[in-house]
């Protein structure tokens, strides 16, 4: 029989509503897998499970994309790397919905289970795993930012409601300077997000050809500031995608350095959570040690054969 540690995060999103736990442990012991529960009571505690665990052949993550995150970091810790999966019932879950899970939780389960271990690039920023994006600056602050009481009560919309609070918000800009492919550019950004997604901040397609497994992240630089091209940004972005707007500089790369040249410098934040540091430069790259049980649904459109 298979070994599987089922790490949940009650506390993410609005919890597990309307299936009891016992029901999603009996269907993952359907697919012949003896089963384990790890509950997190704090932050950190998934990650520090992980990297000090015993080898298990599956370890599925119930929680949000924070969660899922502390498991990828617990996992790049380890010499023996396990395969890992994720199950969403955070508030915005733009992993999950890039996967092609939703929220009937007895399905997700059935469609990783029948699914396929596929290798996935991982980022790191300054040797820190983050899963799908890594950002910097405008809005970047409203999924730290918005309480958790206030996101079990009300969902996604929580996270809008912050997020037009940050609209009417002065829009600062950074200088930054950054190496990627051989060239050296210097600019005022007021936006930066490196990602491995199509799907971020509940926007789909973002990028239209997104590629988990291609060595390659998607890279953007943003000076926009004024409210009413923001507001112009969003309605492009919604038909087009990201590389049409204009104020957006896109790269792909497997590398990226960054370096601020302000002393006066924000948190960036990795998979929906705060990255807490006092550095002004940044190494981001590719590790390719990651593996993870994947639906068949979306595998065609997101990999590279």
């Amino acid at each position: 029989m298979k070994t599987c540690e089922l790490i949940c995060n009650k506390e993410s999103g609005k919890g597990i509503r309307g299936t009891k736990l016992e029901d999603l442990v009996k269907k993952i012991q359907s697919y012949n897998y003896e089963t384990n529960i790890f509950f997190t009571e704090k932050s950190g505690d998934a990650k520090e499970h992980v990297q000090n665990m015993d080898k298990v052949d599956l370890v599925l993550s119930i929680g949000g994309d924070g969660t899922f995150n502390e498991i990828v970091s617990g996992n790049h810790l380890r010499k023996e790397k396990l395969v890992l999966s994720h199950i969403p019932i955070g508030t915005t879950n733009d992993l999950g919905h890039m996967l092609g899970l939703n929220k009937n939780m007895i399905k997700n389960i059935e469609k990783i289970m029948e699914g396929e271990i596929k290798q996935v690039d991982l980022g790191l920023i300054n040797e820190q795993p983050f899963a799908y994006v890594a950002g910097f600056g405008k809005f970047i602050n409203v999924p730290y930012e918005t309480s958790r009481k206030l996101k079990k009560r009300i969902g996604h919309l929580a996270y809008i409601i912050n997020g037009i609070k940050e609209f009417f918000h002065v829009t600062k800009l950074y200088e930054v300077e950054y190496k990627i492919n051989g060239e050296t550019y210097h600019g005022y950004y007021s936006l930066i997000l490196i990602s491995n997604a199509n799907r971020i901040a509940g926007f789909n397609n973002i990028y239209r050809d997104v590629k988990l497994n291609d060595n390659q992240f998607e890279i953007m630089f943003c000076n926009i500031t004024r409210r009413k091209d923001l507001v112009k940004t969003l309605m492009i972005l919604m038909r087009t995608g990201i590389t049409n707007v204009p104020g957006i500089y896109c790269h792909t790369s497997d590398s990226i350095e960054i370096t601020f040249k302000d002393s006066d410098k924000t948190y960036w934040t990795i998979d929906g959570e705060k990255l807490k540091d006092e550095i002004s430069h940044y190494k981001i790259s590719i590790n390719k040690d990651l593996k993870m049980l994947l639906p068949k649904k979306n595998i065609n459109k997101l990999f590279v054969k």
